[in-house]
């Protein structure tokens, strides 16, 4: 089974979908910004603003923009409200663009907002060549075993000029990979991405490194911050998950904490430029 096809069962499962709905942040389920709150959801959506901030001259109520591995759809849902633009999710778990449409219905926003099943290694030929003014991504990329498909994907539906803007959870220059084996076990893959490598993806493919705010603190203080809030409702989750789920999921989130403090991890903002 491709990793592909492995995180899309694991993001539709039953048990996945409680988790990141009701622990992880609900509407944003990325890694968030711990400087002024230890709330999650809070956090989350600071990482959106930031991002956010960085590219606020460059879209408005003209601007198409594309979200890879968008999840519930809550970044899409505040780049509409902010810029009135017009936003594409793309997401591989039918589950989660389930309750991303039903949450776009709730707020008046379905006109504004569609959401497409699928891969972002293969974007779906309804998006044209060169008709995106901004790619979004958080936290998504780390699950391709193709990063080089998407840079290809994302070079190809970007305007000239056009922006994309990303975080991912990736390795650090120093780390040690047999130190990091239980991290690529949770996510199916030999390796991860890394500031280097997205930078030489990008020259490859016609883009140009605008900026990179390297963030790597915050991503073992957010996996804490979830580990502490699984702990805390255990008993109750237990009632909505599997016992074995939580065990794992605990287990797997004290592998990403242990990682990011030894600084084989790496987080942070990526901003790249689509050449002329």
């Amino acid at each position: 089974m491709s990793t592909v096809e492995i995180t899309k069962q694991y993001y539709n499962s039953p048990d996945a979908d409680v988790f990141y709905h009701e622990v992880w942040g609900g509407d944003d389920i990325h890694i968030g910004l711990y400087t002024t709150t230890q709330d999650i959801r809070e956090a989350s959506r600071l990482t959106v603003e930031r991002m956010a901030s960085l590219i606020e001259n460059r879209i408005d109520e003209t601007s198409t923009v594309l979200d890879l591995g968008s999840g519930y759809g809550g970044a899409a849902r505040y780049l509409n409200d902010r810029f009135h633009c017009r936003v594409i999710c793309l997401n591989l778990s039918e589950v989660e663009n389930q309750r991303n449409r039903n949450r776009n219905s709730e707020t008046g926003q379905s006109e504004a907002i569609s959401v497409i099943d699928g891969s972002f290694e293969e974007i779906p030929p309804v998006i044209l060549d060169h008709s995106v003014d901004l790619v979004w991504s958080q936290d998504a990329m780390l699950h391709s075993g193709s990063k080089e498909k998407i840079f290809a994907c994302v070079s190809r539906i970007l305007k000239p000029g056009g922006r994309f803007i990303f975080t991912d959870p990736m390795q650090s220059e120093k780390a040690d990979p047999a130190r990091l084996q239980p991290v690529y076990d949770r996510i199916h893959l030999k390796e991860m991405g890394s500031f280097e490598l997205y930078q030489r993806l990008a020259r490859q493919h016609g883009m140009t490194t605008e900026r990179i705010l390297d963030l790597s603190p915050q991503l073992p203080v957010h996996y804490g911050r979830v580990l502490e809030e699984l702990n805390s409702q255990d008993a109750r989750l237990r009632a909505k998950i599997s016992g074995e789920y939580i065990d794992r999921m605990k287990m797997g989130l004290q592998h990403w904490i242990d990682a990011g403090n030894r600084g084989d991890l790496a987080w942070g903002i990526i901003e790249l430029s689509r050449n002329s």
